[in-house]
Protein backbone atom coordinates (compact mmCIF):
# COMPACT_ATOMS: atom_id res chain seq x y z
CA UNK A 1 0.00 0.00 0.00
CA UNK A 2 2.86 2.37 0.81
CA UNK A 3 4.40 1.65 -2.60
CA UNK A 4 1.09 2.33 -4.34
CA UNK A 5 0.64 5.64 -2.50
CA UNK A 6 4.15 6.87 -3.34
CA UNK A 7 3.72 5.76 -6.97
CA UNK A 8 0.40 7.61 -7.21
CA UNK A 9 2.04 10.81 -5.95
CA UNK A 10 4.95 10.43 -8.38
CA UNK A 11 3.28 9.41 -11.63
CA UNK A 12 0.97 11.36 -13.93
CA UNK A 13 1.06 13.78 -16.84
CA UNK A 14 3.84 15.54 -14.90
CA UNK A 15 6.16 13.01 -13.29
CA UNK A 16 7.75 13.95 -9.98
CA UNK A 17 10.92 12.21 -8.74
CA UNK A 18 10.56 10.12 -5.59
CA UNK A 19 13.07 12.30 -3.74
CA UNK A 20 10.97 15.40 -4.39
CA UNK A 21 7.78 13.61 -3.31
CA UNK A 22 9.38 12.57 -0.03
CA UNK A 23 10.77 16.09 0.42
CA UNK A 24 7.30 17.60 -0.04
CA UNK A 25 5.80 15.17 2.46
CA UNK A 26 8.60 15.80 4.97
CA UNK A 27 8.26 19.59 4.75
CA UNK A 28 4.48 19.27 5.08
CA UNK A 29 4.92 17.19 8.24
CA UNK A 30 7.10 19.97 9.67
CA UNK A 31 4.55 22.60 8.67
CA UNK A 32 4.89 25.40 6.18
CA UNK A 33 2.68 28.18 4.84
CA UNK A 34 1.08 28.49 1.41
CA UNK A 35 3.68 31.12 0.47
CA UNK A 36 6.40 28.46 0.75
CA UNK A 37 4.67 26.01 -1.59
CA UNK A 38 6.41 25.11 -4.85
CA UNK A 39 4.85 23.82 -8.06
CA UNK A 40 5.42 20.26 -6.84
CA UNK A 41 3.62 21.09 -3.59
CA UNK A 42 0.55 22.29 -5.45
CA UNK A 43 0.47 19.27 -7.76
CA UNK A 44 0.83 16.82 -4.89
CA UNK A 45 -1.43 18.45 -2.30
CA UNK A 46 -4.11 19.96 -4.54
CA UNK A 47 -4.43 17.12 -7.06
CA UNK A 48 -2.73 13.87 -6.22
CA UNK A 49 -3.18 13.47 -2.46
CA UNK A 50 -7.01 13.81 -2.52
CA UNK A 51 -7.14 11.65 -5.65
CA UNK A 52 -5.05 8.95 -3.97
CA UNK A 53 -7.23 9.07 -0.86
CA UNK A 54 -10.35 8.66 -3.02
CA UNK A 55 -8.77 5.77 -4.95
CA UNK A 56 -7.90 3.97 -1.69
CA UNK A 57 -11.42 4.58 -0.40
CA UNK A 58 -13.21 3.44 -3.57
CA UNK A 59 -11.10 0.31 -3.88
CA UNK A 60 -11.55 -0.67 -0.24
CA UNK A 61 -15.26 0.16 -0.27
CA UNK A 62 -16.10 -1.80 -3.41
CA UNK A 63 -14.06 -4.77 -2.14
CA UNK A 64 -15.90 -5.02 1.19
CA UNK A 65 -19.24 -4.54 -0.58
CA UNK A 66 -18.29 -7.47 -2.80
CA UNK A 67 -17.49 -9.59 0.27
CA UNK A 68 -20.84 -8.70 1.87
CA UNK A 69 -22.91 -9.37 -1.26
CA UNK A 70 -21.16 -12.67 -1.92
CA UNK A 71 -21.91 -13.74 1.66
CA UNK A 72 -25.51 -12.59 1.29
CA UNK A 73 -26.17 -14.61 -1.86
CA UNK A 74 -23.62 -17.37 -1.07
CA UNK A 75 -21.97 -17.11 -4.46
CA UNK A 76 -18.54 -15.73 -5.48
CA UNK A 77 -19.86 -14.51 -8.85
CA UNK A 78 -21.86 -11.69 -7.27
CA UNK A 79 -20.73 -8.10 -6.99
CA UNK A 80 -22.46 -4.69 -6.94
CA UNK A 81 -21.81 -4.16 -10.65
CA UNK A 82 -23.17 -7.50 -11.85
CA UNK A 83 -26.21 -7.29 -9.55
CA UNK A 84 -27.14 -3.87 -10.92
CA UNK A 85 -26.49 -1.88 -7.75
CA UNK A 86 -23.97 0.38 -9.49
CA UNK A 87 -26.42 0.93 -12.37
CA UNK A 88 -29.15 1.93 -9.93
CA UNK A 89 -26.83 4.39 -8.23
CA UNK A 90 -25.85 5.74 -11.67
CA UNK A 91 -29.48 6.48 -12.55
CA UNK A 92 -29.97 8.46 -9.35
CA UNK A 93 -26.73 10.40 -9.75
CA UNK A 94 -27.40 11.10 -13.45
CA UNK A 95 -30.80 12.57 -12.58
CA UNK A 96 -29.03 15.08 -10.34
CA UNK A 97 -26.15 15.86 -12.71
CA UNK A 98 -28.33 16.40 -15.79
CA UNK A 99 -31.79 17.28 -14.52
CA UNK A 100 -31.13 18.88 -11.15
CA UNK A 101 -33.44 16.42 -9.39
CA UNK A 102 -33.27 15.92 -5.60
CA UNK A 103 -32.00 19.49 -5.24
CA UNK A 104 -33.61 19.68 -1.81
CA UNK A 105 -30.66 17.59 -0.53
CA UNK A 106 -28.36 20.51 -1.30
CA UNK A 107 -24.67 19.66 -1.71
CA UNK A 108 -25.43 16.03 -0.90
CA UNK A 109 -27.97 15.66 -3.71
CA UNK A 110 -25.80 13.40 -5.89
CA UNK A 111 -24.85 11.15 -2.97
CA UNK A 112 -28.43 10.93 -1.67
CA UNK A 113 -29.87 10.17 -5.12
CA UNK A 114 -27.19 7.55 -5.80
CA UNK A 115 -27.90 5.88 -2.46
CA UNK A 116 -31.64 5.80 -3.10
CA UNK A 117 -31.09 4.36 -6.57
CA UNK A 118 -28.74 1.70 -5.23
CA UNK A 119 -31.09 0.78 -2.39
CA UNK A 120 -34.14 0.43 -4.64
CA UNK A 121 -32.15 -1.62 -7.14
CA UNK A 122 -30.75 -4.11 -4.64
CA UNK A 123 -34.19 -4.58 -3.09
CA UNK A 124 -35.75 -5.14 -6.53
CA UNK A 125 -33.12 -7.68 -7.57
CA UNK A 126 -33.36 -9.48 -4.23
CA UNK A 127 -37.16 -9.73 -4.51
CA UNK A 128 -37.02 -10.94 -8.12
CA UNK A 129 -34.51 -13.62 -7.14
CA UNK A 130 -36.89 -15.21 -4.64
CA UNK A 131 -38.29 -18.56 -5.69
CA UNK A 132 -40.86 -20.08 -3.32
CA UNK A 133 -39.55 -17.81 -0.56
CA UNK A 134 -35.98 -19.02 -1.12
CA UNK A 135 -33.13 -17.18 -2.77
CA UNK A 136 -32.19 -18.69 -6.14
CA UNK A 137 -28.62 -17.90 -7.17
CA UNK A 138 -29.30 -18.34 -10.89
CA UNK A 139 -32.38 -16.10 -10.65
CA UNK A 140 -30.31 -13.56 -8.72
CA UNK A 141 -27.62 -13.32 -11.40
CA UNK A 142 -30.16 -13.21 -14.23
CA UNK A 143 -32.28 -10.62 -12.42
CA UNK A 144 -29.21 -8.53 -11.71
CA UNK A 145 -28.10 -8.56 -15.34
CA UNK A 146 -31.61 -7.74 -16.59
CA UNK A 147 -32.15 -4.89 -14.13
CA UNK A 148 -28.64 -3.58 -14.79
CA UNK A 149 -29.28 -3.48 -18.55
CA UNK A 150 -32.60 -1.67 -18.11
CA UNK A 151 -31.08 0.90 -15.77
CA UNK A 152 -28.09 1.41 -18.06
CA UNK A 153 -30.49 2.02 -20.94
CA UNK A 154 -32.40 4.53 -18.80
CA UNK A 155 -29.17 6.32 -17.93
CA UNK A 156 -28.19 6.48 -21.60
CA UNK A 157 -31.65 7.85 -22.45
CA UNK A 158 -31.30 10.59 -19.84
CA UNK A 159 -27.89 11.52 -21.23
CA UNK A 160 -29.02 11.57 -24.86
CA UNK A 161 -32.13 13.66 -24.11
CA UNK A 162 -30.18 16.31 -22.24
CA UNK A 163 -29.86 19.51 -24.30
CA UNK A 164 -26.57 20.65 -22.73
CA UNK A 165 -23.53 19.26 -24.58
CA UNK A 166 -21.25 19.99 -21.64
CA UNK A 167 -23.54 18.08 -19.30
CA UNK A 168 -23.59 15.10 -21.70
CA UNK A 169 -19.79 14.94 -21.85
CA UNK A 170 -19.52 15.17 -18.07
CA UNK A 171 -22.13 12.46 -17.54
CA UNK A 172 -20.60 10.10 -20.13
CA UNK A 173 -17.13 10.43 -18.62
CA UNK A 174 -18.56 9.97 -15.13
CA UNK A 175 -20.54 6.88 -16.18
CA UNK A 176 -17.27 5.16 -17.12
CA UNK A 177 -15.75 5.90 -13.73
CA UNK A 178 -13.25 8.63 -12.91
CA UNK A 179 -11.32 9.87 -9.89
CA UNK A 180 -10.28 13.14 -11.52
CA UNK A 181 -12.71 15.29 -9.54
CA UNK A 182 -11.31 14.42 -6.12
CA UNK A 183 -10.69 17.32 -3.74
CA UNK A 184 -10.27 17.81 -0.01
CA UNK A 185 -13.66 19.51 0.34
CA UNK A 186 -15.64 16.37 -0.52
CA UNK A 187 -13.32 13.36 -0.20
CA UNK A 188 -13.98 12.92 3.51
CA UNK A 189 -17.62 11.95 3.02
CA UNK A 190 -16.88 8.69 1.13
CA UNK A 191 -14.02 8.03 3.55
CA UNK A 192 -16.38 8.32 6.51
CA UNK A 193 -19.08 6.15 4.90
CA UNK A 194 -16.63 3.39 3.95
CA UNK A 195 -15.04 3.38 7.42
CA UNK A 196 -18.49 3.23 9.03
CA UNK A 197 -19.61 0.42 6.71
CA UNK A 198 -16.40 -1.52 7.24
CA UNK A 199 -16.70 -1.49 11.03
CA UNK A 200 -20.37 -2.49 10.81
CA UNK A 201 -19.46 -5.48 8.64
CA UNK A 202 -16.38 -6.41 10.66
CA UNK A 203 -18.39 -6.27 13.88
CA UNK A 204 -20.77 -8.77 12.25
CA UNK A 205 -18.06 -11.14 10.95
CA UNK A 206 -19.39 -14.06 12.98
CA UNK A 207 -22.86 -13.57 11.51
CA UNK A 208 -21.36 -13.42 8.00
CA UNK A 209 -19.48 -16.68 8.67
CA UNK A 210 -22.72 -18.30 9.78
CA UNK A 211 -24.74 -16.85 6.90
CA UNK A 212 -22.64 -18.53 4.21
CA UNK A 213 -23.36 -21.96 5.71
CA UNK A 214 -27.02 -21.71 4.66
CA UNK A 215 -30.18 -20.11 6.00
CA UNK A 216 -31.32 -23.22 7.87
CA UNK A 217 -28.00 -23.67 9.65
CA UNK A 218 -27.73 -19.95 10.42
CA UNK A 219 -31.23 -19.85 11.86
CA UNK A 220 -30.57 -22.94 13.99
CA UNK A 221 -27.52 -21.16 15.42
CA UNK A 222 -29.63 -18.20 16.49
CA UNK A 223 -29.09 -15.71 13.66
CA UNK A 224 -32.11 -13.57 12.79
CA UNK A 225 -31.85 -14.13 9.05
CA UNK A 226 -34.17 -11.50 7.60
CA UNK A 227 -33.03 -8.73 9.94
CA UNK A 228 -29.38 -9.40 9.22
CA UNK A 229 -29.96 -9.60 5.46
CA UNK A 230 -31.80 -6.27 5.59
CA UNK A 231 -28.83 -4.75 7.42
CA UNK A 232 -26.42 -6.07 4.77
CA UNK A 233 -28.61 -4.70 1.97
CA UNK A 234 -28.72 -1.22 3.54
CA UNK A 235 -24.96 -1.10 4.21
CA UNK A 236 -24.02 -2.28 0.70
CA UNK A 237 -26.46 0.16 -0.91
CA UNK A 238 -25.15 3.04 1.22
CA UNK A 239 -21.49 2.36 0.40
CA UNK A 240 -22.11 1.70 -3.29
CA UNK A 241 -24.36 4.73 -3.70
CA UNK A 242 -21.89 7.14 -2.12
CA UNK A 243 -18.90 5.72 -4.02
CA UNK A 244 -20.75 5.87 -7.35
CA UNK A 245 -21.70 9.47 -6.59
CA UNK A 246 -18.04 10.46 -6.18
CA UNK A 247 -16.27 8.18 -8.66
CA UNK A 248 -18.86 6.99 -11.17
CA UNK A 249 -19.65 3.37 -12.00
CA UNK A 250 -16.51 1.27 -11.54
CA UNK A 251 -17.10 -2.42 -12.11
CA UNK A 252 -15.55 -5.78 -11.26
CA UNK A 253 -13.54 -4.64 -8.21
CA UNK A 254 -16.07 -6.24 -5.87
CA UNK A 255 -15.84 -9.45 -7.90
CA UNK A 256 -12.09 -9.88 -8.24
CA UNK A 257 -10.69 -8.68 -4.93
CA UNK A 258 -12.72 -10.84 -2.48
CA UNK A 259 -11.86 -13.93 -4.52
CA UNK A 260 -8.15 -13.07 -4.48
CA UNK A 261 -8.33 -12.45 -0.73
CA UNK A 262 -9.96 -15.86 -0.18
CA UNK A 263 -7.12 -17.50 -2.07
CA UNK A 264 -4.68 -15.86 0.37
CA UNK A 265 -6.39 -16.02 3.78
CA UNK A 266 -9.44 -18.27 3.39
CA UNK A 267 -13.12 -17.56 3.97
CA UNK A 268 -13.14 -16.39 7.60
CA UNK A 269 -14.65 -12.90 7.41
CA UNK A 270 -12.68 -11.70 10.44
CA UNK A 271 -9.56 -11.80 8.22
CA UNK A 272 -11.22 -11.68 4.80
CA UNK A 273 -12.72 -8.21 5.27
CA UNK A 274 -9.51 -6.32 6.18
CA UNK A 275 -7.42 -8.17 3.59
CA UNK A 276 -10.02 -7.48 0.89
CA UNK A 277 -10.12 -3.81 1.86
CA UNK A 278 -6.35 -3.47 1.60
CA UNK A 279 -6.10 -5.40 -1.68
CA UNK A 280 -8.96 -3.37 -3.15
CA UNK A 281 -7.33 -0.10 -2.12
CA UNK A 282 -3.99 -1.05 -3.67
CA UNK A 283 -5.61 -2.36 -6.86
CA UNK A 284 -7.63 0.83 -7.36
CA UNK A 285 -4.60 3.07 -6.88
CA UNK A 286 -2.62 1.16 -9.52
CA UNK A 287 -5.66 1.11 -11.82
CA UNK A 288 -5.85 4.90 -11.49
CA UNK A 289 -2.14 5.22 -12.24
CA UNK A 290 -2.63 3.11 -15.38
CA UNK A 291 -5.57 5.30 -16.42
CA UNK A 292 -3.39 8.39 -16.08
CA UNK A 293 -0.41 7.01 -17.99
CA UNK A 294 -1.98 4.83 -20.72
CA UNK A 295 -2.83 7.70 -23.10
CA UNK A 296 -0.93 10.55 -21.43
CA UNK A 297 -1.34 13.52 -21.49
CA UNK A 298 -4.99 12.51 -21.88
CA UNK A 299 -6.63 10.32 -19.27
CA UNK A 300 -8.67 7.13 -19.51
CA UNK A 301 -11.73 6.62 -17.30
CA UNK A 302 -10.58 4.24 -14.58
CA UNK A 303 -13.67 2.08 -15.15
CA UNK A 304 -12.20 1.02 -18.49
CA UNK A 305 -9.06 -0.26 -16.77
CA UNK A 306 -10.99 -2.24 -14.16
CA UNK A 307 -13.28 -3.70 -16.83
CA UNK A 308 -10.28 -4.85 -18.91
CA UNK A 309 -8.96 -6.63 -15.81
CA UNK A 310 -12.32 -7.83 -14.50
CA UNK A 311 -13.92 -9.17 -17.67
CA UNK A 312 -11.41 -11.98 -18.25
CA UNK A 313 -11.36 -12.72 -14.52
CA UNK A 314 -15.15 -13.15 -14.49
CA UNK A 315 -14.98 -15.49 -17.50
CA UNK A 316 -12.29 -17.51 -15.73
CA UNK A 317 -14.54 -17.85 -12.67
CA UNK A 318 -17.42 -19.02 -14.85
CA UNK A 319 -15.22 -21.66 -16.44
CA UNK A 320 -14.27 -23.18 -13.09
CA UNK A 321 -16.41 -26.22 -12.40
CA UNK A 322 -16.84 -25.56 -8.69
CA UNK A 323 -18.57 -22.25 -9.44
CA UNK A 324 -21.33 -23.66 -11.60
CA UNK A 325 -24.66 -21.97 -10.78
Amino acid sequence: MLLSIISSLMLGSASIPARDVLDVLWRAAQGYGSADMSAYDHIIWSLRVPRTILALTVGAGLAIVGVAIQALVKNPLADPYILGVSSGASVGATLVILAGAFSFFGTYAVSAAAFLGALLTVITVYVLAQSRFRLSVSRLLLSGVAVSMMLSALTSFLVMMNPREEGIQTALYWMLGSLAGANFNHVWMPVGIVVFGYFCLHYSFRSLNVLVTGDETAQSLGLTIETFKTLIIIITALITGVLVAFSGAIGFVGLMIPHMARMIVGANHRVLLPVSAMLGAVFMVFADITARLAVAPEELPVGIVTAICGGPFFIWLLRRSNYVV
